[in-house]
């Protein structure tokens, strides 16, 4: 178990470091900019967004995660099948009673007999049509919503199974934006156009075989309205598709700036940037009003052009039929049927075009979530992985070389040797390497050249949950999930028995201020840790870290968030926990690394100086400057106080 870590609890990203290192925080956080920046970029412009490259294929992959529903998908093709032959034969029956009555009329006595028989009969198609509609819409419902729950069950597997790199580089509110807008809109829009689309077919066919049944002329008049109504469609749908697109895309970004906001709320606040913040979203907000409109707006259109084709087919018929009637080649009831199925012609086709902008937006949507099911995930763990029974903590960096962009080296040809029981700190400017040098042993990245060596065992040849679950990692920037403070701490653990926890959170000095909460460890604190205060989250974790009882410990600035008071009995915390384990401590506060075993200096991600802090010293060099800088400076600003209070 890792614990303290800033991401969510997947399986291979348990201790995920996120936005906690120098160059990996600074990386990521140029990257999130850069995409909101080039979101902003291109809505200012109005580019349009691309359409969707494959439809076709996006169709065919959705049926293929329908495939186990194939038997009630086939139920519902039956009762719609069903449902559409019954609900077809009504305006004929219906006719038929017309006729009687005409007939009856016309003769001085209706044959009400025949009349009820007749009328009961359609009374009868109409019931069972609508209860065999109603079951197969039950079904539909049924099969949408378990193919969704599997789409979702496959994104969030996916997403466990990313590099690291692919989230750092992408829009946190964009990638939330995928797994939780994208994919309810392709599940709304695939329950309404399924069923619409099926049942909307089935019924034009039946109607047309219907037509032709009754006449063969005014059924050629009624399909002349078809290519037009076809040509309307393609029309339309050729011009709203890319404003489906636009405005998912611009969902996405307005996802991501609302998200980078309000986890920065306080810090918007503090530095004034509350208009501009507001500004942004407005302009955002704005973009994707305008793409949703044009979107909604076009889709719209639709409509109303087909029921201006069907009236136009409408009064055509009832102007033809009427003919046919005055010559007595057709009754008034085979009339009336007719004008029944022109209207139920006209009334599908038109449901089926408003479906297929429904069904736009939603493969629109399709294609972003298949995007990350697409992404090229870690390479596989090898299938004869190496394991390790016991874990001494010797760690070995043979010759590593590693970069995050091939044209931009990091580290090259790097070698140090950790043995078990050593603190081995790790100072250096910001972007010298200090961080990614954990990555790599956490397997975070895979290294370009050379060879990491857990006890002799290349770290390369374990799967990386192997490495991982022998490792525990506290970070500067704290992680807590919705939960108790006991279930934070034992995050680290799972299965911990209460008085382990309880003994984690004493040798932390997290049952200080716990006793003093009203609910004790019962305590439920929200993901941000917000009823907490910034340092008693990161005694938690550290608490956490504790509990987990790892053979190596990695520690990213683990005690800056602390006063200096109990950054002391931290430190003597740190201390009993680094006892016989391989710990690396990654700082920026020098005189927290005083009694490291070895100290490491990088920079440009070469290690240019090697020793403990003594020794350090008395060369004068990149360490005696850094150390330096940080108490002389202090030294002399504090002169130049006194002097300055003196003066007046």
């Amino acid at each position: 178990m890792n614990p303290g870590n800033g991401k969510g609890p997947g399986p291979d990203h348990a201790a995920a470091p996120g936005p906690s290192g120098d160059e990996t925080r600074k990386a990521a956080a140029e990257s999130r900019s850069s995409a909101t920046a080039g979101a902003g970029r291109m809505l200012g412009a109005g580019v349009p967004a691309e359409k969707p490259k494959d439809l076709r294929g996006s169709v065919r992959r959705m049926a293929g995660l329908m495939s186990p529903e194939r038997s009630r998908a086939i139920s519902v093709v039956v009762f719609a099948l069903v449902s559409v032959t019954l609900l077809v034969l009504g305006p004929k029956v219906l006719g038929a009673a017309t006729d009687t009555i005409v007939d009856g009329i016309s003769s001085g006595g209706i044959d009400f007999t025949r009349l009820r028989n007749v009328l009961l009969g359609a009374l009868g198609l109409y019931v069972c049509g609508g209860l065999l509609a109603f079951t197969q819409n039950y079904l539909l419902a049924g099969v949408v919503q378990r193919t969704m729950c599997r789409l979702r069950a496959d994104v969030e597997d996916k997403i466990n199974r990313l590099p690291l790199a692919y989230v750092d580089r992408k829009a946190r509110g964009d990638l939330l934006s995928r797994v939780t807008n994208d994919i309810d809109n392709v599940a709304q829009s695939m329950q309404q156009t399924l069923g619409q689309m099926l049942t909307s077919s089935l019924t034009i066919v039946g109607v047309v075989v219907m037509m032709f049944t009754i006449s063969p002329l005014l059924a050629l008049v009624a399909l002349v309205s078809i290519p037009l109504a076809l040509g309307l469609v393609r029309f339309v749908t050729a011009r709203s598709k890319p404003r489906f697109i636009q405005q998912w895309t611009h969902t996405g970004a307005l996802n991501a700036h609302v998200e980078e906001a309000f986890s920065g709320h306080d810090l918007v606040k503090v530095y004034g940037h509350q208009q501009a913040s507001e500004d942004r979203f407005d302009e955002v907000n704005e973009e994707l009003f305008q793409a949703s409109f044009r979107a909604q707006f076009i889709s719209g259109i639709i409509q109303p052009l087909m029921m201006f084709v069907g009236n136009l087919n409408f009064v055509i018929i009832a102007v033809v039929g009427g003919l046919r009637v005055a010559s007595g080649a057709m009754s008034i009831g085979d009339v009336q049927a007719f004008i029944q199925y022109s209207r139920q012609f006209t009334q599908p086709l038109t449901q089926v075009a408003s479906m297929i902008n429904v069904m736009q937006s939603g493969i629109a949507s399709l294609e972003r979530v298949f995007h990350i099911l697409d992404v090229d995930e870690e390479p596989p763990d090898p299938e004869a992985a190496a394991t390790l029974e016991r874990v001494a903590g010797r760690v070995e960096f043979v010759d590593v070389s590693f970069s995050y962009d091939p044209d931009k080296p990091l580290i090259k040809d790097l070698s140090l040797v950790a043995e078990p029981g050593e603190t081995v700190a790790i100072v250096g400017p910001t972007g010298a390497g200090k961080t990614t040098l954990v990555n790599l042993i956490m397997r975070f990245y895979d290294l370009d050249e050379g060879q990491i060596l857990l006890d002799g065992v290349d770290i390369a040849t374990m799967k990386r949950s192997e490495v991982r679950s022998r490792m525990g990692m506290v970070l500067q920037d704290t992680w807590l999930f919705g939960g108790t403070i006991a279930e934070n701490i034992e995050y680290g653990r799972p299965g911990a028995s209460e008085s382990e926890v309880l003994q984690a959170a004493r040798a932390t000095y997290v049952d200080r201020f716990v006793r003093s909460l009203p609910e004790g460890y019962s305590t439920v604190i929200d993901d941000e840790g917000g009823n907490v205060s910034t340092g008693e989250r990161q005694l938690i974790t550290i608490a956490r870290a504790f509990l987990a009882d790892p053979a190596i410990l990695i520690l990213d600035e683990a005690t800056s968030s602390v006063d200096t008071r109990t950054e002391v009995l931290i430190q003597d915390a740190m201390a009993a926990l680094r006892s016989e384990r391989t710990s690396f401590v990654i700082a920026h506060r020098l005189s927290t690394i005083r009694d490291a075993d070895t100290i490491l200096v990088m920079e440009d991600g070469r290690i240019v100086e090697q020793g403990d802090h003594e020794s350090l010293l008395e060369r004068n060099g990149a360490y005696a400057r850094l150390y330096n800088a940080q108490f002389a400076g202090a030294a002399v600003d504090l002169d130049y106080d006194e002097t300055a209070r003196s003066t007046t």
